[in-house]
């Protein structure tokens, strides 16, 4: 198995396997994580073929090589944070392709070594090793490249075997530190130096110096000096000649002021370009040092900052002091007179910084979480090579007088005034901002739409995001090289015009509250090649199926399309993505539904009317008016009667042509004889004054049967009609079976006009009697037709002849003509 090349990749993979803690499981065939498992021993079902190994954090005390034998491809293994007390290199011997061991944070006092030739990376810092763990063996690892040792004891021996190695990385955790022979430390070859001093005791200023005449890149951890700065030594004159350190990080720092004064003077002195200084606590001695015998420690330092030297920049973060009994303004008067080109102040509680007496070197100042207010760098013309400045996280409140701030820095291209209290009001004056100013965040301050009136007129980037701006007034002063514009996480109700921007390319409209963007935005803003509009509330109805229309026709300018774009209105549609979205062009094209509705309307009202018209529905309305009338009048002129009494046996219709046979035939032979039939007929019942509908309905209503003699005439009577309809609406009223067809001469089917389809219906569905031509068969005829009315009537026909006497002539001949 050919080694990795690369030690950085084993890093990775120790820093992924550490983030996604498995119980004990095997990830794949080459990885297998046990780390957090509560093991005491080595597990012995691991893979044959496993190559990265990771048993940290579990309680191994003991390591055999019965238990890595089996593992011939091995390259990474991690067992920090565990129990081992005592190392045997010789463990790993049959584990050639090893290149990373990490054994850092167990208990180990002693070691048995072994030379590993491929190994890279070797940690065994915080163990418990009186004296380094630097055998003759690890002289032969001509790979090694990290090397992390621990110790309570440093002498100039203990590097003699590694003096040949080209290290990249050295780390050593001093707990528990007793002794140091000065210039041990210079004997190591390596960029990079950490040393971890022990947090509860007092560092060694030897190892701080030579530390600095060691490596390039330094960090020492727990710098705590808690005995008077009078015990302290002065670095000597001489060290500065030796000194390699160029980039030096101190963190956590717990000093006296004038001790962190030696040091820095001793800094400053040096070929260090970059200081960084974090968790800084300083503080006085109380009663042993007044402020005039401070005073000309910062003066010393005034002189010595205002040279040039090879600091190119210094950073101070979180900053505390304890006990601060001097003017401050001395403090802020040597950051501000430094001859740097990086300051970084950051979270100090800062309150001020001057304006530099002269023109500054300054090219970057960061001053980030700190209390400063509106009346920094006022009226300040030092700063003319200032091109970025951060001021995030202060009190600023006035954007006017941030602007006039700027005004006299011309060579300043970035601002960032993040996190603050801005505002500004429309009746401010006219802002002064830097003209070489491109870049200006703004975002998370409470500004609303009257700041547009003051920015900064060749600004290419702004950041407005998380403020109160609901709207960009149409009315604002052009910004011609605006590029980028976020407005993300305001009150905006719709995406803004581009009147005002004619070169912008990127807008950021995110988290606001458009419901329905518009859809002609890249009509009008042509130049964009990025919307950033996801995440609003957006109301899916017609108005937004446009603007889903616009993201197909944009060729994926909208950013985070589709995941980002989810109706949040009507509920029905809450939590569908915009993409999923679809309304009918009817649903949403109110002239196209319009005329749909008018032609829908038009057909409808033309098939009701060719359905009345083919139906004669008028006319079945007109005889359903004229039954409800009569029967309305007679219930209002005979309140008493609730029943009608039936008088004849039967009400005759017939057409007028057909009078003859109803006369000579009908009449006769129904009314003669035994079991004479009392029949109703127009001409000598009908009631004077009455209505020819009304006696009809009468008629029909006195009679228990009702006789049609059906013909061709019959079929072209419309009096006939009438008869026929109320008579089948009486019929159907009372569920009685009343009517009595006798067909007297055939009735072709296509004669009979359509709107007579009750007369179709009877014909097709009741029985009726046929008049025979052969007189043989007329007996039979006339039996079944008495057969068929045969009843009881509960009157005399002395009433019956008393009410025929009384007939309506004009009713009659009216009846008659028709």
């Amino acid at each position: 198995m050919r080694p990795l090349t690369n030690i950085y990749i084993f890093s990775c993979v120790f820093t992924f396997m550490l983030w996604n803690n498995i119980q004990p499981t095997v990830e794949n065939e080459f990885v297998a994580n046990y780390s957090n498992s509560l093991l005491t021993n080595v597990p012995k079902n691991i893979p044959v073929h496993t190559q990265v190994l990771d048993l940290s954090h579990n309680r191994i005390s003991g390591l055999s090589i019965s238990e890595f034998i089996s593992l011939p491809d091995l390259q990474v293994l991690n067992l920090s944070h565990n129990l081992i007390t005592e190392l045997d290199f010789s463990v790993f011997i049959f584990n050639e392709d090893l290149e990373y061991l990490d054994l850092s944070h167990n208990k180990i006092l002693k070691v048995y070594c072994q030379t590993l030739a491929y190994l890279r990376h070797l940690d065994l810092s915080f163990n418990n090793f009186t004296a380094l763990p630097i055998c003759q063996e690890f002289g032969n690892m001509f790979r090694l490249e990290y090397l992390g040792l621990s110790a309570m004891m440093i002498r100039r021996s203990d590097f003699r075997y590694i003096i040949h190695l080209q290290l990249h990385t050295v780390i050593l955790t001093l707990e528990d530190f007793s002794l140091y022979e000065p210039q041990s430390l210079t004997a190591l070859n390596t960029r990079n130096l950490h040393i971890v001093f022990a947090a509860n005791k007092n560092f060694s200023f030897s190892l701080l110096y030579d530390g600095m005449s060691t490596s390039e890149n330094l960090k020492i951890v727990n710098l705590r000096y808690t005995l008077s700065y009078k015990y302290f030594p002065s670095p000597p004159l001489a060290l500065l000649k030796k000194i390699k350190t160029t980039a030096l990080m101190l963190d956590t720092v717990d000093l006296q002021w004038p001790i962190i004064l030696q040091i820095f003077l001793l800094i400053w002195y040096s070929p260090v370009e970059h200081l960084t200084v974090r968790n800084l606590t300083f503080w006085g001695p109380l009663g042993e040092l007044s402020e005039y015998e401070f005073l000309p420690l910062l003066r010393s330092l005034e002189q010595l900052i205002s040279l040039d030297g090879s600091m190119k920049a210094l950073t101070l973060e979180h900053v505390r002091n304890k006990v601060y009994y001097f003017n401050q303004e001395i403090l802020y008067r040597q950051f501000s007179e430094m001859n740097i080109a990086n300051l970084t102040i950051y979270d100090a509680y800062m309150p001020h910084m001057l304006c530099p007496n002269r023109t500054s070197s300054f090219q970057y100042l960061n001053f980030s979480h700190n209390a400063l207010t509106d009346e920094l760098f006022q009226n300040c013309g030092t700063l003319t090579d200032l091109k970025l400045l951060i001021l995030q996280r202060n009190k600023f409140e006035s954007l006017y007088k941030v602007s006039v701030m700027t005004s006299r820095m011309k060579s300043l291209k970035y601002l960032d005034m993040s996190n603050n209290l801005l505002h500004h009001n429309a009746a401010d004056v006219q802002c002064q901002w830097a003209e070489s100013l491109t870049e200006l965040d703004l975002s998370s301050n409470q500004l609303m739409d009257a700041m547009f009136e003051c920015l900064p007129v060749n600004i290419k980037k702004l950041h407005l995001q998380n403020n109160q701006i609901t709207s960009v007034p149409k009315e604002m002063a052009e910004l011609k090289s605006l590029e980028e514009l976020n407005l993300a996480l305001n009150r905006l109700a719709d995406l803004p015009g581009c009147g005002g921007f004619t070169s912008l390319e990127f807008l950021n409209v995110e988290m606001n509250s458009i419901l329905t963007p518009s859809a002609d935005f890249f009509q009008s803003c042509p130049q964009v090649r990025e919307l950033q509009a996801g995440h609003n509330p957006f109301k899916c109805s017609c108005e937004l199926q446009d603007f889903i229309r616009l993201e197909r026709q944009s060729g994926g300018k909208l950013f985070g399309w589709p995941a980002a774009y989810v109706c949040e209105y009507p509920e029905d549609w809450q939590g569908t993505q915009l993409k999923d979205f679809h309304l009918s062009e009817l649903a949403c094209n109110t002239m196209l539904l319009l005329v749909t509705a008018l032609l829908l309307t038009l057909v409808l009202v033309a098939v009701v009317a060719f359905l009345c018209i083919y139906l004669d529905v008028p006319w079945y309305a007109r005889m359903t008016w004229q039954w409800t009338q009569t029967k309305r009048r007679a219930w209002h002129n005979l309140p008493e009667e609730q029943e009608t009494v039936l008088q004849f046996h039967a009400f005759i219709s017939y057409s007028e042509r057909d009078a003859l046979w109803v006369k000579n035939e009908l009449i006769p032979n129904l009314e003669k004889g035994e079991g004479c039939v009392q029949l109703c007929q127009h001409e000598r019942n009908f009631v004077p004054g009455k209505s020819i509908v009304e006696n009809i309905i009468n008629c029909i209503e006195k009679s228990y049967k009702s006789i049609f003699v059906l013909s061709p005439n019959f079929v072209q009577s419309e009096w006939c009609h009438y008869e026929l309809y109320f008579a089948h609406h009486k019929s159907f009223s009372e569920n009685s079976n009343s009517l009595i067809l006798i067909l007297l001469e055939p009735i072709p089917p296509y004669i009979i006009p359509a709107r007579y389809h009750k007369l179709k219906a009877l014909m097709a569905k009741r029985t009726y009697l046929e008049w025979p031509k052969e007189r043989s068969k007329r007996a039979l005829f006339w039996a079944n037709l008495r057969a068929a009315i045969s009843i009881n009537l509960p009157i005399s026909s002395e009433a019956n002849e008393e009410q025929s006497d009384v007939t309506s002539i004009s009713s009659i001949s009216q009846y008659v003509n028709n």
